[in-house]
């Protein structure tokens, strides 16, 4: 008796936006839904920016190029959010020296 092993394709078929999901459809038929607050770029973009996500990583990665944004299915089946901070870091302007002064 032999053992059927499925086989698996986790390259990115299809990515879906709503105002707050991310669902990602791969080569295997599979679909993976995320909140949409998990990725702060993602939630702060326009739904035009959004929209304009390309395949990147040989298909097992999302790159929105508007938004500066990539994730990986695997991080995605991993259930990995956006680490902590990582839009403040974007964000934060840089802090300006002050002159000396002079005596």
């Amino acid at each position: 008796m032999g053992i059927l092993a499925i086989s698996t394709d986790e390259r990115v078929r299809d990515v879906r936006l709503s105002q707050d999901t991310l669902t990602v459809d791969l080569m295997d038929g599979r679909t993976i839904s995320v909140p949409l607050v998990w990725y702060p770029r993602l939630i702060s973009g326009t739904a035009k920016q959004r929209s304009n996500w390309k395949v990147s990583a040989a298909g097992y990665g999302i790159h929105w190029p508007d938004l500066d944004e990539d994730l990986s299915t695997e991080g995605l089946l991993r259930g990995a959010p956006a680490p902590a901070g990582s839009v403040e870091r974007q964000t934060r302007r840089p802090r300006r020296r002050r002159k000396a002064r002079r005596a």
